[in-house]
């Protein structure tokens, strides 16, 4: 089958079953996508009669949308993926693990988890050379290895999971049109920001919506906004420390990234309704103050899939669009970028399994998702240009701009305390405690080594 892909079979397929298959929504050869990329791929993968079993997070339309990546993989391999999901898959990849009934490849948005697989055994190293891969491909490269590696069942840290499929919680969401009518600019450093904030205060305007309540999840957008702040006044390897508990939650530096929150959060004329309003404002609903006729607020700092709850009507783009939340100009900490995202690893001896992660190094793979909805990688190579939307765009290139990229620190955390504590701890902040007596607080539940 991986002969379709050569010479003037391109052509029939272009003519036919590509755009026909639910699997291959593109012709294979036109548009912008890196075709020879799928090319040389399968020439040099022959997997004829193969079968992977893949087991992943994403399900419904991202599954459908992931599965229609994987028919291309097929067509120029002639392998088979077994992709399956499950609702509660991040107990379902243990269990299979430990009955020895592993998938040959899994993906999995939560690195805590596969370092504790990595260190029992059930994964594979993926090599040096995936390593050098990393490092020299991604955006960040650095931060890309870092995040992908583990110690193994030696105690050696070794790269095990492959980074693919990223989101980006650094941004900062805005309406053109009333930033336009009232002469703002959009800030370029937090300094700007900051006197942004003050000026808005100042004239009477409300620079921020910002909401915590998520029922039983209420304080976690406060840990994206301790986060972000803890990579915009500390190096990397400071953030490092703190999730892994190398320093300690009341640790100075720690205790100033709460602070620069309490800037934004906890001054009255900061924030819609006051700072009283924000332990009790639900997340869904806080960004909608954006559009407000007159705007209730200016400003809103969440992840990429806030849209979401935008009101019915709101054109990305044109009525709402974001900006990169800026770094200082004082303290030299480059453009460091908070996301989250999948990795994805190898579980068994199967060469097709490790074939596999070799397709992910191919512009072609990240592209055909690019094209459709919901996806960002820091691949260098990959044609931005096939980016689905300007705003998909956009957000791809702030992670390709990225000096540093870091993993949300409350899902690397215990989940007693990224989970619980911490969320816990940013509401009594926002309620008027002090950022030294709830670090404290985060510190005593930090559980025993």
């Amino acid at each position: 089958m991986k002969n379709l892909l050569n010479g003037t079979a391109i052509v029939l397929l272009t003519a036919g079953v590509a755009s026909a298959d639910a699997h291959a929504p593109f012709a294979v050869g036109e548009g912008d996508f890196t075709w020879d990329s799928l090319t040389a791929y399968g020439e040099a993968n022959d997997l004829s009669g193969q079968t992977i079993t893949m087991f992943g997070p994403w399900r419904g339309d991202d599954q459908a949308l992931v599965e229609s990546v994987l028919g291309y993989f097929e067509e120029a391999t002639g392998a088979t993926v077994d992709y399956s999901s499950s609702e509660n898959y991040e107990q379902q990849i243990v269990i299979d693990a430990e009955a020895g009934s592993p998938p040959d490849v899994a993906v999995l948005p939560q690195p805590g988890l596969i370092a504790n697989l990595a260190s029992r055994g059930f994964i594979q190293p993926l090599g040096d050379e995936t390593e050098s891969w990393l490092q020299e491909n991604y955006a960040a490269g650095d931060s890309w290895v870092s995040l992908g590696t583990y110690a193994g069942p030696d105690g050696e840290d070794r790269l095990y999971a492959f980074p693919y499929k990223i989101d980006v919680k650094s941004l900062v969401w805005y309406s053109p049109e009333n930033f336009e009518d009232a002469g703002y600019e959009i800030p370029e450093s937090m300094e700007e920001l900051k006197a942004l904030t003050e000026e808005m205060a100042a004239n009477g305007e409300t620079p921020w919506c910002i909401g915590l309540g998520s029922g039983g999840a209420t304080g976690w957008p406060a840990t994206d906004w301790v986060e972000d702040m803890m990579l915009r006044t500390q190096p990397p390897e400071t953030y490092d420390a703190w999730v892994n508990h190398e320093i300690p939650f009341d640790d100075p530096a720690v205790i100033e990234a709460i602070e620069e929150f309490g800037f934004f959060a906890r001054t009255d004329a900061h924030v819609a309704g006051g700072a009283g309003a924000v332990a009790s404002t639900d997340f869904r609903d806080s960004p909608k103050g954006l559009f407000a006729s007159p705007p209730q607020c200016y400003m809103h700092h969440q992840a990429s899939f806030i849209p979401t709850f935008f009101p019915e009507g709101i054109e990305l783009g044109v009525d709402a669009d974001f900006f990169y939340m800026p770094s200082y100009d004082s303290k030299d900490l480059g453009n460091p970028v908070l996301g989250a995202g999948t990795l994805t690893f190898v579980m068994t001896e199967n060469p097709a399994a490790a074939a596999f992660v070799e397709f992910l190094k191919t512009p072609i793979a990240h592209e055909l998702w690019m094209a459709q909805s919901g996806f960002l990688t820091p691949f260098k190579s990959v044609n931005t240009d096939t980016y689905a939307n300007e705003t998909l765009k956009k957000q791809g290139d702030i992670l390709l701009d990225a000096t540093t990229f870091r993993f949300d620190a409350s899902d690397l955390m215990p989940g007693a305390v990224g989970a619980g504590s911490f969320w816990t701890g940013m509401v009594d902040y926002a309620g008027g405690k002090s950022a030294e007596e709830v670090a404290a607080e985060i510190e005593a539940s930090w559980p025993d080594e």
